[in-house]
């Protein structure tokens, strides 16, 4: 009786201990998972990411958006040109060099606008430089193969009851990494949902660039465009701490702190990328 008692006891923790090795194995997968597409989603420029919206984006753009900001140029200079007339002396002495001026700037806002694009894309194409050459000093993949040899022994040795509460606590903490899977599926790519909406409406700012009391509007969109960019370099920061904090958890002889310590480290990481846009619009004092 006791033979058939312990060949049952054996079956029933051989089984626990393969499906706990699996839920381990899939745990640190999954952060491997999640690591190497949040470096390679931040990467990516707009018209990279997705060519079919981004070129709907710039068709809409183009078509809607600049005959709105051609009225609106057109208001800002003829405006300018009438304060600098009034401003000398109810139109004496006035000094014809400032309508070679307001020619000029005529002619550089005009450029703004009809290249807006171009300016646009080189500002993601520096924050791609940038972020590029920063993945390629991140070592973000997570080497559990020394750990899952070693695993098992240390499985075998708990006990059913152990081993049962271990399994219900490895699919609650599997659980908990696909829930924060889809957060920092939203963060990420709702960032780039946010690029494009803010690059749609370009030709708006870019036409109020050359005027000085209107400028300012422009210079903050450029100031929010830089904020933007550069988000995708404090989201690379934050997944590049995170890898290294979580690089020593695998090899860890305790398996409940492994578990529970890379769960901790993941909701930090979404905590954390959650508080990249507002950091990044302070650096770049957008508003």
């Amino acid at each position: 009786m006791m033979f058939i008692i312990d060949q049952l006891t054996d079956w029933i923790k051989t089984g626990m201990v393969d499906a706990i090795e699996s839920q381990y194995q899939g745990i640190f997968s999954s952060v491997n998972s999640q690591v190497s597409d949040v470096a390679t989603q931040v990467g990516q420029t707009p018209q990279g990411w997705n060519g079919s919206v981004f070129t709907m984006i710039q068709n809409l753009s183009e078509t809607v958006v600049v005959p709105i900001a051609g009225m609106i140029l057109t208001f800002v200079l003829v405006y300018e040109l009438i304060q600098m007339i009034l401003e000398k002396n109810n139109m004496h002495e006035f000094d014809t060099f400032n309508i070679f001026k307001w020619i000029f700037k005529t002619f550089v806002a005009a450029y703004l606008l009809t290249n807006c694009f171009t300016i646009v894309m080189a500002v993601f194409d520096l924050a791609q430089s940038v972020i590029t050459q920063g993945a390629g000093l991140i070592n973000s993949s997570l080497d559990v193969s020394a750990s899952m040899a070693n695993l098992r022994a240390q499985l075998m040795n708990m006990g059913v009851w152990e081993l049962i509460g271990l399994w219900l606590e490895s699919n609650i903490i599997y659980l908990c990494m696909w829930i924060l899977s889809i957060i920092i599926f939203v963060i990420v790519y709702g960032r780039m949902i946010e690029i494009y909406l803010t690059v749609s409406l370009a030709p708006i700012p870019f036409s109020t660039l050359a005027n000085r009391e209107w400028g300012q509007i422009g210079q903050n969109y450029l100031r929010s465009l830089f904020a933007l960019a550069f988000q995708g370099f404090l989201i690379l920061v934050c997944v590049a701490i995170y890898a290294v904090l979580v690089q020593t958890i695998p090899a860890s002889d305790n398996i409940h702190g492994s578990i529970w310590g890379t769960a901790g480290y993941t909701v930090l990481l979404a905590f954390a990328l959650f508080k990249t846009g507002s950091l990044s619009k302070t650096v770049f004092n957008a508003h």
